[in-house]
């Protein structure tokens, strides 16, 4: 019996009969969406619409959203020059200032949740479950709103209240706050799951050449972690490039509140959406293939390392069955291995 029998039984004939009439039902209910998509946007279906079965229907609408018209803002260098490549930068920058605060916090407070220590141990875990459990658009909010709450905080402690614009958030400051605090939290747990999983030899043989706890730490858990971990860390940061789109609640001028501005200004919802959705595929597509690259440098890495250990000064171990020169044989190996004569 192979392998794929045990895992999937193979369809008998009305078996696959019923599963091309369920993939042809799903092929037509997708073509049905999306010609109903179509059709609604080109302003062409509903009352007073012409018949879908006639050419002017399914024909560009001059007041569509499909019409080449609506496209034209994009080809003027200006849109990308005024919305676009700003806003781009503005979503970059955010998103990177963010991945490298929340790799930091999560390194800092996973180590800090396996601590020997009570006093670091149960803070940590705190701090990581309370912004876990938080929206990402309610940490950003209350980080704006962090100026007005200390001007009500002040006569309490008796100090009178800051003058306006003495302490302010940016909206920059504000979402890179929010991401760090929740992403950081997710990979926290993230790096905590990737040491735990490293095998105990390591740290076991690490302490018997003489490496403290920290050494141990840095030096051989971390990179093993890191290593094993970088698809669950690339995604999480791929998450952390999209929720960047909440500064547009701020008025943060990201990507999206950028294509929010073109559409307003040109009426071209659709395809302000499209490119926009174009341009964060693209991006997280290359971070993920930038994923793929560093797991098959670091597996390189450690194939090279195999073979430089195992290289031309390193002696294999004789086996049991191999001759050693000098050596005095074994006398009880040569009569087990000595034939029996017949009686």
């Amino acid at each position: 019996m192979s392998a794929q029998n045990v895992l999937f039984d193979v369809p008998g004939p009305k078996a696959r009969a019923r599963y091309r009439i369920y993939t042809a039902f799903t092929v037509l209910a997708a073509i049905a969406g999306l010609a109903v998509l179509y059709l609604g946007f080109n302003r062409t279906l509903g009352e007073g619409a012409p018949s879908i079965l006639s050419s002017e229907a399914w024909a560009p609408s001059p007041t569509g959203q499909w019409t080449a018209n609506k496209w034209l803002p994009f080809i003027d260098p200006a849109t990308w020059t005024d919305y676009v490549i700003p806003g781009l930068q503005n979503t970059l920058t955010a998103a990177l200032l963010a991945s490298v605060l929340a790799i930091v916090f999560g390194l800092v407070f996973g180590i800090g949740r396996m601590s020997d220590h009570w006093w670091i141990r149960v803070p940590s875990s705190a701090v990581v479950e309370f912004f876990r459990g938080i929206p990402l658009l309610m940490l950003i909010f209350f980080t704006m709103a962090l100026p007005i709450a200390i001007n009500q905080l002040l006569p309490v402690f008796g100090q009178p209240p800051m003058t306006p614009g003495t302490f302010q958030v940016s909206a920059l400051a504000a979402v890179v706050t929010g991401l760090t605090l929740y992403n950081g939290s997710v990979l926290a747990e993230v790096f905590r799951a990737g040491i735990k999983a490293v095998p105990k030899g390591q740290s076991e043989a690490a302490y018997s050449v003489g490496m403290n706890k920290t050494q141990t730490m840095w030096l051989i858990l971390i990179p093993q972690a890191v290593t094993s971990m970088m698809p669950a860390i690339v995604a999480q940061l791929v998450v952390l490039l999209k929720d960047s789109a909440l500064g547009y609640i701020i008025a943060f001028p990201e990507l999206l509140r950028s294509f929010t501005l073109i559409a307003t200004r040109h009426s071209n919802v659709i395809p302000a959406a499209i490119v926009c959705a174009i341009i964060y595929i693209i991006i997280n597509v290359s971070l993920s293939r930038v994923a793929i690259w560093l797991e098959r440098r670091n597996a390189q890495r450690g194939k090279q390392s195999a073979k430089v250990g195992a290289g031309p000064g390193v002696a294999p171990e004789p086996t049991p069955d191999a001759a050693v020169p000098g050596a005095v044989p074994d006398q009880g190996q040569e009569t087990r291995n000595k034939p029996t004569e017949p009686s």
